[in-house]
């Protein structure tokens, strides 16, 4: 069954619902080798074997959100708090210009008050403006207003990713406070997407009650909102958050089990929606060192090298035992470039590498 669904796939033709479970349910040895094949293959026909970087600076940990699983919800008071300052973003997203990253992203807990929202705008100017436009600007800042993300576009910012994490309404609810609104979070897609961003999203795979059934219906979502890239991961718990104070450290049995169903869901995305960009999360390395090699190797085109400063990084864990928090920059930018060697893949230095389907979606438009 699984060869006849991977032959149609080869093709080019339409998976059903259930043909994505099956794909997403599969576990023998061969099957999974047979699955990230079919995905690699797509992603050499569509995308390359070049993995573009993307230098991310985590600029702050402050979040006005409470989400159950994020190690820097509000309500963990044993998080030491900081905000960068404006110098301090631009220094970093300079470095990684002249680390030859084609794109950096700025990255934090979310803010909606005016004092940051213009210290972003700033920042981001001034970035477009000493590199030339050069530098590709990538935010994750959460959800704004329409008119937020306007002026963020306007300085130069051009893509921008916000995870949904599940699109089931239930599930949703169950990790997520009740001021927290599934419905607001799909209206900020739409409005990125009315604002002329390349947008992003993504899932959590492996949630304490999710289904391959759910996972199937988040990649159909992404389908149908037409979306350009895609940031996912699985399910790490925190220690100090509601949801990973239920949960025991992951055994390397269960290490192993989360990280084959991160790697499936990046194979499948890639089968199902073929030229856009796929993220390996650093997540994956979390769970095992050459994760996000793996997840290369299964159909994702980037990498997310972390250039924040050192002092920094051990305040921005979303999940326990965050990799790379003690290396500086150099030190990821030399590891991580060897190691893509390593597979057989090219490193998209000094390149933007944006979504060959933003670029097919708009010229449609256009047109």
């Amino acid at each position: 069954m699984t060869d006849v669904i991977l032959a149609k796939a080869k093709q080019g033709r339409e998976l059903s619902r259930g043909e994505l479970v099956a794909l997403l349910s599969i576990t023998d040895a061969a099957e999974l080798q047979a699955l990230y094949d079919c995905a690699y293959f797509l992603k050499e026909q569509y995308v390359g074997k070049i993995a573009y970087f993307r230098g991310i600076i985590e600029c702050s940990n402050l979040c006005i959100k409470d989400c159950y699983y994020c190690g820097i919800r509000k309500s963990n008071t044993n998080v030491e708090r900081f905000q960068m300052d404006e110098d301090e973003i631009f220094k970093e997203a300079v470095w990684a210009y002249e680390a030859e990253y084609g794109s950096c992203v700025i990255q934090s807990g979310e803010r909606r008050d005016e004092e940051y929202i213009a210290m972003i705008e700033r920042v981001v100017g001034r970035i477009k403006e000493a590199t030339k436009g050069r530098l590709g600007i990538t935010l994750s800042l959460g959800e704004q207003t329409e008119e937020t993300y306007r002026r963020w576009r306007a300085v130069g910012a051009h893509r921008y990713l916000l995870r949904i994490e599940t699109t089931n309404p239930e599930l949703y609810a169950k990790i997520h406070p009740k001021d927290h609104s599934l419905e607001e979070r799909k209206e900020c897609l739409a409005s990125l997407r009315r604002t002329g961003y390349q947008v992003g999203t993504g899932v959590m795979m492996g949630l304490p009650g999710q289904t391959m059934e759910d996972l199937a219906n988040d990649i159909l979502f992404l389908k149908e909102i037409d979306i350009d890239m895609v940031g996912m991961g699985p399910y790490i718990p925190h220690s100090g958050t509601p949801m990973g104070k239920e949960i025991p450290p992951y055994t390397d049995e269960q290490k192993r089990v989360a990280l084959q169903l991160g790697l499936k869901m990046i194979a499948v995305t890639r089968i199902v929606l073929k030229d856009i960009n796929i993220a390996a999360a650093t997540a994956l390395q979390a769970l095992e060192y050459t994760g996000r090699e793996q997840g290369l190797r299964c159909g994702a085109n980037v990498i997310m090298p972390n250039v924040t400063e050192t002092e920094y990084r051990p305040n921005y864990t979303l999940y326990d035992n965050k990799p790379c928090t003690d290396e500086n920059s150099s030190m990821c930018r030399g590891c991580l470039s060897g190691r893509i060697e390593g597979i057989g893949e090219t490193v998209g230095f000094n390149e933007w590498g944006d979504s060959p389907h933003f670029h097919k979606r708009t010229k449609t438009v256009s047109d």
